[in-house]
């Protein structure tokens, strides 16, 4: 287990999806927020990216845009393009007709995926609103190898094609966010989760909550795990996550209970043993006090 992916995978709702673009210059299109996350990758010439605050950024072929919170944007053939009447849509629905001049050609793949934003995990709160990864030689082979396969299974489907592109469009979405992740300087005095994924001993602690939820943790015996006192471990971790060690287990337990009652069926005892509550009336006295409504009303709501 690692945290990375299991906050990925507490959000994920339904299936990712993908497809290939292509613009004649002039062009410009919106594209709307939406629930979720996505990214941009130019395969042929060169575009813009507008995001809804701050500068304009250049986009050449191979770079990476991603957008870890589906924030409304732009995409252009110049900054300079009018925007003015340019059809909306998501990031899911982005037009992938060519439209625009006769000018110079721009082929994007785009990614998007829909992601339950009610609960975000904290390391998602972090991120910036637009990730920028350049393409550089020698560099983030792997994630650009991911994009290279995404083009060819897009441009030429075939039996399992949909399995396929699924899985690289998780795969490009955790080497952005990883790639992000480890370029971000430290110090020696930042905090944030770009801190905390670095520290063996916080790190090695969050593994044993997300692996083992239901187990009966104390500070104590999680600062013990991972060779640390209990007033070390609880000042160190409580720095660098934003919570106390107990009061991250209670989150990420509630949190998977929310995912539990949203995608299953099973009775509420089932998810009580899963997240460490000893009988259904703690697990029902805990889940209301976490998310200000009964499970069975969550539950409801969550499946509309």
């Amino acid at each position: 287990m690692d945290v990375l992916s299991d906050a990925i995978g507490v959000m994920r709702t339904g299936r990712p999806h993908s497809s290939e673009i292509r613009k004649h210059a002039p062009w410009g299109v919106r594209a709307e927020p939406f629930s979720g996350a996505g990214f941009h990758v130019v395969l042929e010439g060169t575009c813009w990216l507008i995001p809804p605050a701050g500068a304009a950024i250049a986009l050449s072929v191979g770079d990476v845009g991603c957008l870890p919170h589906g924030c409304g944007h732009a995409l252009a053939d110049s900054p300079l393009t009018s925007l003015t009447g340019a059809p909306s849509a998501s990031l899911r629905e982005i037009a992938p007709s060519a439209d625009g001049g006769e000018g110079a050609t721009t082929v994007l793949l785009r990614g998007a995926y829909t992601l339950d934003q009610t609960r975000p995990h904290p390391l998602f709160e972090e991120l910036p609103e637009v990730i920028h990864l350049p393409a550089r030689l020698g560099h983030r082979t792997p994630l650009h190898a991911a994009v290279s396969l995404l083009g060819d299974e897009i441009a030429n489907p075939g039996h399992g094609t949909e399995a396929v592109v699924s899985a690289l469009l998780d795969i490009i979405l955790l080497y952005s966010l990883r790639a992000w992740l480890d370029e971000q300087t430290d110090d020696g005095s930042s905090t944030g989760w770009a801190a905390t994924l670095r520290d063996p001993a916080i790190t090695a602690a969050l593994r044993h909550i997300h692996q083992e939820p239901a187990g009966q943790w104390t500070v104590k015996a999680l600062g013990a795990k991972v060779g640390l006192s209990r007033a070390a471990f609880s000042r160190r971790f409580t720095s660098l996550v934003g919570k106390p060690p107990l009061g991250y287990l209670t989150w990420w337990r509630m949190t998977l209970a929310a995912r539990l009652l949203r995608d299953s069926d099973k009775p509420v005892q089932t998810f009580a043993q899963r997240t460490g509550y000893t009988s259904e009336f703690a697990f029902v006295k805990a889940f209301k006090q976490e998310y200000g409504l009964a499970h069975g009303r969550y539950r409801q709501q969550s499946r509309r």
